[in-house]
């Protein structure tokens, strides 16, 4: 009996695994094609990846060579344009009463800069005051004899005489008052202090002096302060000697700056030295640029890009490049929807976002510009 009731066992135990083998088998034969159709791209052969039709996010084009340029970058600096700064000094020997400004504010023109009190300037205006009331009695006195000419009580030279005196105290009271204008003195202030004005509006680049201390006049080599219309600015670049050659004026030049290094700037050669730097053996290069929005300060540094030659070759959007530690690769179409990674040795840049590819790639080849790093991730 218990030999019956093991074979019993034996036998169901054995249906049951068949029909669940047989469960499972129909549920892997409702996959669906699509499904199918994922496993394969997932799991292509070789290197190569197979991309399924209508995928999203790669975009190919055919490599076409052309012509590449060559490009010179020199280090460069800001500086103010000579032309338009001004060295203000001092009218006047004096005593500096306060500076109304400060290094790097902008000033209009007229607007007061110092004030000094000067010796010199008192002596002045009681000049001018003298004058003045000295040409009050010369009318008073002309009045007069006008009146006794008028009468016969005086002779005409009498009148002529009191005329001339008038005018010469109008004379005199005249240049008393250029004298005190020159200076930017009120004549009417009786003060000794001296107003010095900007000449000119910009940006005080420097201050020379401090409050309290004795300043000489226009001989003297030192200014009070420095300002400098900004409107346009200098870009100067240092040019090695070797490099002479290959720029002249007017060729086209672009700026880049530490500041804004996103930013570019583009102008043209003004100038190239006609001299050569003995110990460093460049030249100074300069392009002229607007300062518009005033982002160009003086003494910035940056990076003057110039064109040295152009040759011929191959140049890829820079996002067609993945790189893989010291490695670059391309992906190459080696078939509608198949790709497959090539290894390509880089270039420098050659602006709008393109980079030189040396070798690895052949005319006429399609290649993946966008969307090869989500083949990247993709590749086994």
């Amino acid at each position: 009996m218990s030999n019956l009731k093991r074979a019993w066992t034996v036998r169901h135990t054995a249906l049951f695994i068949i029909l669940a083998l047989s469960i499972g088998l129909a549920g892997c034969s409702s996959d669906t094609p699509q499904q199918h159709t994922r496993a394969e791209s997932d799991a292509p052969p070789g290197n190569q990846f197979i991309l399924p039709p209508n995928s999203q996010g790669v975009v190919t084009a055919v490599v076409k060579p052309g012509t590449l340029p060559e490009y010179l970058e020199i280090p460069a600096h800001i500086a103010p344009d000579p032309t338009r700064v001004v060295r203000v000094y001092s009218p006047v020997g004096g005593r500096l009463v306060a500076f109304k400004v400060t290094p790097g504010a902008w000033v209009n023109k007229g607007e007061t800069l110092a004030i000094l009190d000067s010796s010199d300037v008192s002596t002045d205006v009681a000049a001018f005051t003298k004058a003045k009331a000295d040409l009050e009695l010369k009318r008073t006195a002309l009045e007069r004899a006008s009146d006794l000419y008028g009468h016969k009580a005086i002779a005409l030279k009498d009148l002529q005489q009191a005329q001339a005196d008038f005018a010469m105290s109008q004379a005199e009271l005249q240049n008393a008052q250029r004298q005190l204008r020159i200076l930017g003195v009120n004549p009417d202030s009786n003060s000794g202090q001296v107003r010095v004005a900007a000449p000119r509006s910009g940006v005080v680049l420097e201050i020379s002096a401090t409050a309290g201390e004795y300043s000489k006049s226009l001989d003297s080599s030192q200014p009070l302060c420095v300002l400098a219309d900004l409107g346009t600015v200098w870009v100067v670049g240092d040019l090695l000697e070797k490099d002479l050659s290959y720029v002249k004026t007017g060729d086209p030049a672009t700026l880049t700056l530490v500041a804004y290094p996103e930013k570019t700037w583009r102008g043209r050669v003004s100038l190239i030295s006609s001299t050569v730097d003995p110990i460093t053996r460049t030249l100074h290069l300069r392009v002229a640029l607007k300062n518009e929005g005033g982002r160009l300060r003086p003494d910035m540094f940056g990076t003057l890009k110039l064109l040295r030659s152009t040759h011929v070759g191959f140049a890829v959007p820079a996002t067609a490049v993945v790189r893989e530690g010291d490695s670059n690769y391309i992906y190459v179409q080696q078939a509608p929807g198949r790709y497959a990674p090539q290894a390509v040795t880089l270039g420098g840049p050659t602006g709008d976002g393109q980079v030189e590819i040396l070798s690895g790639l052949k005319p006429s080849e399609t290649i993946v510009i966008e969307g090869a790093v989500l083949l990247r991730t993709a590749t086994p």
